[in-house]
């Protein structure tokens, strides 16, 4: 019993809690955008399906908690679904219905009827608050805490690796990588590891000089700081980082600013390189990851939390300092995918509207409902493959399997 309500404290509570500030800041910039603009609003939900609680504010706005915990949605007057797609051909009758209703200066009120440029900042909003949300995240961590730096010092290389044979010797200090300027251990491991099979130019500082190295990372299976199996690029150096080697780099507010807009582009820019190599067949899909490796990464996080902090002052802060990172870094990956142009998404939105800015006209309404269809079938297949993936990253296949074996 006891064994259940930990899992379920450690696992479950995070998760929930961590996708609840991500999707009520996403659909916040949909909601205050539209607002900003004199959009009518009929309902504001957190979660899908039957609501936990709802209550009306005084413009009328249903503010809801559904008990389905995996997204939300606005949804302005005049809509006939949770995800803001009209029947293209029911404008009409929905003009026709407000005039008659509420005159033809109500017109202004509702979105579908908005000018295209303030439609479009509207359903571009929800991606752009969670970019904000992580930059804030960011300069907040970075202002309040510093940020312990140690030098990308490499203190072995492992016999018959790729930095071996490149030629990286222990006492090397990376520098540069694929072009970048490397200052820690964990950006060179960052660039590494989405670089498989790729030759990669570094430079590194060797007695006082640079010393330019091309390796090739190569894909193999490492295990983590949670214990989890990665099969990720490697070159086969290794950081043992003493405590003295360590510098906490302080930061004002605009220099923390500026530095969160930097960490949250860089992880922008990885998920397109991310998908680059994805696409081409340069890398797998195997780190693919639904709400399940979500909840399963947040609790390993606390559960790590809990086992290196030697008092509960330090824990609250551990956890706060690691859970917020986390918020900021699924932030950044929500807003990311809901920018990419599947109809559905945001992104498919936009699309839509770059034709229309450029037509002078809509889609036609069986275009558009042709490619929300595909759109649902590409999210949900999406789902289903990172579901699969989460899975049997829990071996959940080889546990029913020793059943009835």
């Amino acid at each position: 019993m006891f064994g259940f309500l930990d899992d379920l404290l450690l696992y479950i509570v995070p998760i929930v809690i961590i996708l609840g500030v991500v999707v009520t800041v996403h659909e916040l910039g949909h909601f205050l955008a539209a607002r900003a603009f004199g959009t009518a609003v009929d309902r504001f939900s957190i979660g899908f399906g039957r609501a936990i609680c709802s209550w009306r504010d005084k413009a009328g706005v249903e503010w809801r908690i559904g008990w389905i915990p995996l997204g939300g949605y606005v949804k302005f007057a005049g809509d006939d679904n949770a995800a803001s797609l009209p029947d293209q051909d029911d404008l009409a009758e929905l003009r026709r219905d407000i005039v008659a209703r509420e005159g033809a200066g109500a017109l202004d009120r509702y979105f579908h009827f908005k000018p295209l440029w303030q439609r479009a900042i509207v359903v571009a909003a929800g991606p752009v608050a969670n970019f904000l949300l992580a930059i804030v995240i960011f300069a907040a961590l970075l202002m309040t805490l510093g940020d312990p730096v140690a030098p990308a010092r490499v203190d072995g290389v492992r016999a018959g690796s790729p930095a071996e044979r490149a030629g990286f010797l222990p006492g090397d200090v990376v520098v540069r990588a694929a072009g970048k300027e490397i200052d820690s251990f964990t950006e060179l491991r960052m660039i590494v590891m989405l670089r498989s099979d790729t030759p990669t130019q570094f430079v590194v500082k060797r007695a006082g000089r640079e010393v330019p190295i091309t390796a090739t990372p190569v894909r193999a299976e490492s295990i983590d700081q949670l214990g989890h199996v990665q099969r990720l690029g490697t070159l086969g150096l290794e950081s043992r980082p003493r405590p003295q080697d360590f510098e906490m780099r302080r930061y004002g507010p605009v220099a923390a600013l500026g530095e969160g807009v930097a960490r949250t582009w860089e992880r922008i820019t990885m998920t397109v390189h991310y998908l680059g190599r994805l696409i081409t067949g340069r890398e797998t899909a195997e780190q693919l990851s639904g709400p399940l490796g979500m909840a399963q990464l947040s609790g390993d996080i606390a559960k790590k939390t809990v086992e290196v902090s030697p008092n509960l002052s330090t824990l609250l802060l551990n956890w706060g300092v690691t859970t917020l990172e986390l918020v900021a870094s699924i932030s950044v990956g929500i807003g990311f995918l809901n920018l990419l142009p599947v109809p559905v998404l945001d992104g498919g939105h936009l699309v839509f509207y770059a034709y229309e800015a450029v037509a002078r006209r809509p889609l036609t309404a069986k275009v558009q409902a042709a490619g929300y269809r595909v759109g649902l079938a590409l999210v949900l297949g999406l789902m289903l493959f990172a579901t699969w993936n989460d899975l049997q990253r829990l071996n959940v296949f080889k546990f029913f399997g020793a059943l009835f074996s």
